[in-house]
């Protein structure tokens, strides 16, 4: 397999850079990302935005894709690993024994490709839903039904086709009452 680090294989191959994982301590991804990056390092720290409610007002907030961990990019040969493990937020490089292993490209620029177009949903000023997708009302009066995502109205408000008496009505709810469908 390609991506995985060859004990034979050349010096040219070695100095490749590789992304590889960093465990970060608990609730210090984002701190860790910082530091490294200030640093000089080439971090990818995946996020989700997700809607949570506070004082009664329902905000988004952005939460680690993966908890504690984090991506960093690194030439086995040019780079220097040492002041990594100092880094405030950073536990540790994951490694297998003594041998940190490197994460596949593909699966990082899938990773790196899906966050683009996260943000350009959000510039949009969707984050979750796009026009035409099936979402499924969370809570109220139509609570458990399918809908189909029309448009966002605001920061708080969406506006779905429901399908009632054989015709789709057009409903305006609470974003934060959609749900994605699995």
């Amino acid at each position: 397999m390609t991506d995985q680090l060859d004990p034979n294989a050349s010096d040219d191959a070695a100095a490749c850079p590789r992304w590889y994982v960093v465990q970060c301590k608990g609730g210090e991804s984002f701190r860790a990302s910082e530091h490294l990056t200030n640093q000089g390092y080439r971090v990818f720290h995946p996020v989700l935005e997700v809607q949570k409610k506070r004082r009664n007002k329902l905000v988004w907030i952005a939460e680690p894709l993966f908890p504690h961990y984090l991506f960093i990019r690194l030439d086995r040969v040019a780079s220097n690993w040492r002041p990594i493990r100092s880094t405030r937020g950073v536990l540790k490089l994951v490694a297998f024994g003594d041998e940190p292993l490197p994460v596949p490209d593909a699966l990082v620029g899938m990773l790196v490709a899906h966050a683009q177009r996260d943000e350009t949903m959000r510039e949009a000023g969707n984050v979750y839903f796009r026009p035409g997708e099936i979402v499924e009302i969370t809570d109220g009066p139509f609570q458990a039904l399918k809908a189909v995502f029309e448009t966002q109205k605001g920061e708080e408000r969406a506006i779905v086709l429901l399908n009632m008496l054989h015709q789709q009505q057009r409903l305006e709810l609470p974003v934060g009452n959609l749900r994605r469908m699995t």
